[in-house]
């Protein structure tokens, strides 16, 4: 039994690094196509479904079965074409303040407008590239300053047509449990539209009073939640 890992937006696999020792079994934490391992892929060309084809092509590699399939932020609309991809190998998903959209719509328009409009600033040529300044107030709010550098000294670029491309949510259609972990400091995806996602995905909710990136603020309290998952 293991967990998989996968990040959100303007970041990669190293975000996991401070809950990995936390968690009661092996961990692989995929890096999407643009960065990291997968850094020679060009962020113009990348799509959801490339996202999803790097989360299965990692899983298959490792011969991966039994998996709590972990997403954060934007990992939500990625998730569900991983389900559709390798359905056998997935025993539970956890979804940590995950962005999940309604089928078909666009990342881009669910986002509280506040945040929107610094995410749209961030974006040039096609690419998403937060400022640390921006990145701070979102993402640092519950962390002391040594965190919070630690955390956006690992900002990523990111592609900003994902933003822009039509979800497809067929995925959580499956009869795979899932739990949703509901991030009640969270001052990137709000609590407004956290409380969408969760009634969209009609998932068990978990609780946790931290900002967005849980993982590197409180990753043993986020790893507690996790391994009860796992059992």
């Amino acid at each position: 039994m293991s967990f998989v890992l996968i990040h959100g937006a303007g970041f990669g696999a190293n975000c996991w690094d401070e809950l990995i020792p936390y968690l009661s079994a092996e961990a692989l934490a995929v890096d999407l196509p643009g960065r990291g391992t997968r850094a020679d892929v060009a962020l113009g060309t990348v799509t959801l479904a490339d996202c999803a084809d790097a989360v299965r092509e990692d899983v298959e590699a490792e011969d991966l079965r039994d998996v709590v399939l972990v997403g954060h932020s934007f990992a939500g609309v990625t998730v569900p074409l991983v389900l559709d991809r390798i359905p056998e190998r997935i025993r539970h998903v956890v979804l940590v303040s995950a962005v999940v959209p309604p089928d078909g719509s666009r990342v881009l328009d669910q986002i509280d407008p506040g945040v929107r409009g610094l995410v749209e600033q961030s974006i040039t040529a096609g690419v998403y590239r937060q400022a640390r300044v921006g990145a701070a107030a979102m993402l640092c709010n519950d962390m002391d300053e040594a965190t919070a550098a630690s955390a956006l000294n690992r900002l990523a670029d990111d592609s900003a047509a994902l933003l822009s491309e039509p979800v497809n949510l067929r995925g959580y259609r499956r009869d795979i449990p899932r739990t949703y972990v509901h991030l009640t400091r969270d001052q990137c995806y709000v609590e407004e539209f956290q409380q969408r996602s969760i009634a969209l995905l009609r998932a068990e909710v978990i609780d946790l009073d931290t900002g967005h990136m849980a993982m590197i603020s409180a990753p043993g309290k986020l790893a507690a939640v996790l391994n009860g998952v796992h059992g």
